[in-house]
């Protein structure tokens, strides 16, 4: 059986919301988290998050960021209202390169999707973006922050590099992946929220770090089903396991060590991140909300004994706006 405990390193593995039987929530917490705009996923809704003086470039990157980053959608709900719309602009555009790589069917046509969006951030900054929707709102957001162009870009490159249908060779390639990404977009957020901090810079890159980690987990079982293994090659050959079990779907024990050895390391980064919870301003915990949803897919592969597969891993976690909620409220991340 698979090691019960994530990373021997990092001591028990302690998941769940912080701290929440430690301090009861305040009466009516649940009635007031599904009063936030835009959580019960109705174009209405999507409406009403935007106010009534949104524009339809704002509701767009709503919209697209409900369908397809409905976590990232419900964390940027809880950010300050003077940020919300910078922050949907910024994770609309993490999006559409997320998506480049399934949705066109030759590395070439990717490649120029990228070069479109490359060209669209040197517009930005030059005071002329493209009438698409998610150039008019990053442009906003840009203006507004004054945000670093250096971390667009390397989002954009680094999504490129990943257009080869490549697996990983080592956790560390996988890691510098996910700085480049994940990483690099909480970066950006803490620009968006006025936050200029070296500790919540190193809490971001460890949550990024993890958060990378987990996506390429999850995705696991979507990516067998087109016939891709993107995990770390160097892992799975310690443990004898092939890219054909992943195929295949195999639950050997050797298979759930190498989920269990990838998924350990996103927990350290997640503990990592918290050993600077003390350092970091209170101003920056909203932009690391991500962590409560990281934990409870770290939590769920835990207890199936790290079978990727498992059905209860594709299931939607319901109570996640409630956690999300009550995560903002105890200013913790």
């Amino acid at each position: 059986m698979a090691a019960s405990v994530l990373g021997s390193t990092c001591g028990p593995l302690r998941l769940g919301v912080t701290g929440l039987c430690r301090r009861r929530p305040p009466r009516g917490l649940w009635a007031r988290a599904r009063r936030l705009p835009g959580l019960a996923g109705s174009g209405r809704s999507v409406a009403a998050a935007s106010g009534s003086g949104a524009s339809g470039t704002d509701r767009y990157c709503m919209e697209l960021l409900r369908k397809r980053d409905y976590e990232g959608y419900l964390c940027s709900l809880l950010l300050p209202a003077d940020s919300r719309s910078s922050a949907f602009a910024l994770r609309a555009f993490n999006v559409e390169l997320a998506q480049v790589k399934d949705s066109v069917s030759e590395k070439t046509i990717g490649l120029m999707r990228m070069e479109f969006w490359r060209k669209t951030v040197d517009d930005i900054y030059s005071d002329n973006p493209p009438q698409q929707p998610v150039a008019i709102e990053l442009w906003k957001a840009v203006k507004r922050h004054n945000l670093t162009k250096r971390w667009l870009m390397k989002i954009i490159d680094e999504r490129e590099k990943n257009l080869d249908d490549k697996p990983y060779r080592n956790i560390q390639e996988l890691e510098n992946y996910a700085e480049n990404t994940q990483s690099s977009l909480l970066y950006l957020t803490l620009e968006i929220l006025g936050v200029k901090d070296l500790h919540a810079d190193h809490a971001a890159s460890h949550i990024g770090k993890a958060q990378g980690i987990v996506t390429c987990l999850r995705a696991t079982p979507y990516h067998g089903s087109r016939r891709r293994v993107f995990l770390p090659m160097e892992i799975c050959m310690l443990h004898g396991v092939s890219q054909e079990d992943f195929l295949r779907q195999n639950q050997a024990k050797n298979v759930r060590d190498v989920i269990y050895d990838i998924a350990s390391q996103a927990h350290l980064h997640l503990k990592h991140a918290r050993s600077f919870h003390k350092s970091v301003p209170v101003k920056a915990f909203p932009a690391f909300l991500q962590t409560v949803a990281l934990e409870d897919y770290l939590k769920k592969i835990q207890q199936v004994d790290f079978d990727i597969f498992h059905p209860s891993l594709q299931q939607k976690n319901t109570l996640l706006p409630l956690s999300l909620y009550v995560q903002s409220w105890r200013k913790r991340y």
